[in-house]
């Protein structure tokens, strides 16, 4: 939240905003009633406009349904490592962004202690045990959603990332990474992770469009 600035005119934008509840808390703490969103789970999409979210239905590896240079703000909490196309996830948040506006993207860091000795223990990663459909938790016997139970499919992972090579995906792109915050720091206090951003297992982006 503390990497959000205070707009009570922004337009707002939350990518993947499931039911709208966080998408509300997040443009609540921008100070704006210009809440949109973009989900691609029907019943999800109806929920969040119950939440007063406008939210579309679209697919964030395609062209996003909204105009060029139209928002304040946009944030994507826990997507980027869905998408199969994240150039085009990248590339369309910048094209959506006005001049000077930014992005907080958020996502499962590759190098966080606990992804580290799964991998040396030879287990799937935490960071790559959805990677079916048909089966949660593959490959680690510790993942936290280690289940039977059938997935969506937009719930499963393709890939995941580490600082240094966010920040130079997203430099790529035009933007310029103002600040990085990581949080989880698994199995001690999550308030570590901030102080060992590398070694987190969360990691979030301040970018800015120039």
């Amino acid at each position: 939240m503390d990497l959000i600035e205070k707009n009570n005119e922004a337009n707002f934008l939350d990518l993947g905003c499931d039911n709208g509840m966080m998408t509300r808390k997040l443009a609540e703490a921008v100070g704006t009633n210009n809440v949109f969103g973009a989900e691609i789970v029907d019943e999800k999409i109806e929920e969040a406009g119950r939440n007063g979210v406008l939210a579309k239905k679209f697919d964030l590896n395609q062209k996003f349904d909204f105009e060029s240079d139209f928002f304040d703000v946009v944030c994507a909490n826990q997507v980027i490592e869905h998408l199969y196309n994240s150039d085009n996830f990248i590339s369309e948040i910048y094209r959506v962004l006005k001049p000077r506006g930014y992005a907080i993207i958020s996502t499962e860091n590759a190098s966080s202690w606990c992804n580290i000795f799964a991998s040396i223990l030879g287990w799937q990663i935490f960071s790559l045990t959805n990677m079916s459909s048909r089966k949660r938790g593959v490959g680690n016997p510790l993942a936290l959603l280690r289940e039977d139970e059938p997935g969506l499919e937009s719930w499963n992972h393709v890939r995941v990332y580490n600082i240094r090579g966010l920040k130079e995906y997203f430099e790529i792109f035009g933007f310029k990474a103002e600040e990085v915050r990581g949080a989880g720091y698994f199995p001690l206090p999550s308030f570590l992770g901030n102080l060992d951003k590398i070694h987190s297992h969360f990691v979030s982006f301040k970018i800015r469009k120039y």
